[in-house]
């Protein structure tokens, strides 16, 4: 009669091990969860489609969003957002940094009063943040600026960069792979003579790409790794008599820069969908605030319609290869 008895036991225990592993096994998103963005420029269109991406991952669970940053893109402008936000005591707080270090101190205030992290499209400092949403490997941005600014230039000529701000993590990052693609023996008939700057603002960068090309009357390229940059870079090229001889590229967002393309000012530039890589942030926030994730690298998560996302290296999570538009494709994007 023991027999059955044990089986029974058996099966019974079996069963709870089964339901806890399930329950285990389905860790969700905690509905209610309130997200705040931090944009690097709360009206700049890059970041505004990056946003509303994540405005629609917190709409898909249930959650409360809301987007506030400064209009200008210095070094400490996000700080007293920050610091309303800590006071707020939402659950996350997804940022795009102006900077890496200057808002670290103000992010680690809020991570010790509960407030979970996360970084997209540009880093602080690891002690600032849990998770780092990047666009794509950025090594692979900055080569591949090269390697498309030179396929339009046959490899030869004099080019400049017209970065954001001097202390922007992601454009710092990839110049540095830039530099590291031209030194292949294939670019030795390129050279780059100036990284200029337009602080991410449209007058600013309109009149570096006019100093550029006064500066450097043999220039054949200019290469904008922002899209405020490229928008105004091409903006002064397609009414000057620089248009054709100059080359355009960068990144930028397909719907800026339709019109550039069509009237022959750009052939080619790249980017990510910034609508994606909100969303994606978004859905890293919620699992980390819903206590699904921690963080460490080798674990995964959900990201709606994104599918199943892996947490690398330093917290890091991937979106995906960057995009190159042109002539051809730009009318099926709409972002």
């Amino acid at each position: 009669m023991q027999k059955p008895v044990r089986a029974a036991t058996a099966a019974i225990l079996a069963g709870l091990l089964l339901g806890l592993a399930s329950t285990a096994g389905a860790a969700s998103i905690k509905e209610g969860l309130k997200i705040a963005f931090v944009p690097r420029q709360i009206n700049n269109p890059y970041e505004v489609t990056a946003d509303n991406g994540g405005m629609a991952a917190i709409k898909d669970f249930k959650g409360e969003g809301k987007a506030v940053g400064p209009s200008d893109a210095g070094a400490s402008s996000q700080v007293q957002y920050i610091n309303t936000l800590t006071t707020q005591h939402v659950d996350a707080i997804v940022i795009a940094a102006n900077d890496p270090n200057a808002v670290v101190p103000y992010l680690k205030r809020a991570m010790a009063r509960g407030i979970k992290v996360v970084t997209f499209d540009s880093d602080t400092a690891p002690a600032g943040r849990t998770i780092f949403v990047n666009q794509t490997n950025a090594e692979a941005i900055g080569r591949g600026q090269i390697q498309l600014a030179a396929s339009l230039i046959g490899n030869e000529g004099e080019f400049a960069i017209l970065s954001a701000t001097p202390n922007a993590t992601n454009q710092n990052t990839w110049i540095k792979w830039m530099k590291e693609e031209l030194k292949k023996p294939q670019y030795a008939k390129m050279k780059l003579v100036k990284i200029a700057y337009g602080n991410d603002d449209d007058q600013q960068s309109f009149v570096e790409t006019q100093g550029l090309l006064q500066a450097y009357p043999n220039l054949k390229a200019i290469i904008a790794p922002t899209s405020v940059g490229i928008a105004a870079a091409a903006r002064y090229i397609s009414s000057s008599p620089s248009k054709g001889k100059v080359v355009v590229t960068g990144l930028g967002t397909p719907n800026q820069m339709r019109e550039f393309v069509k009237n022959g000012t750009v052939t080619a530039f790249q980017l990510w969908d910034p609508g994606q890589l909100g969303y994606l942030a978004a859905y890293a926030a919620a699992n980390l605030a819903s206590g699904v994730i921690t963080g460490k690298a080798g674990e995964t998560f959900s990201a709606g319609k994104l599918g199943t996302r892996t947490i690398g290296q330093d917290g890091e999570v991937i979106l995906g290869p960057p995009q190159t538009f042109n002539a051809s494709n730009i009318d099926q994007f709409n972002f």
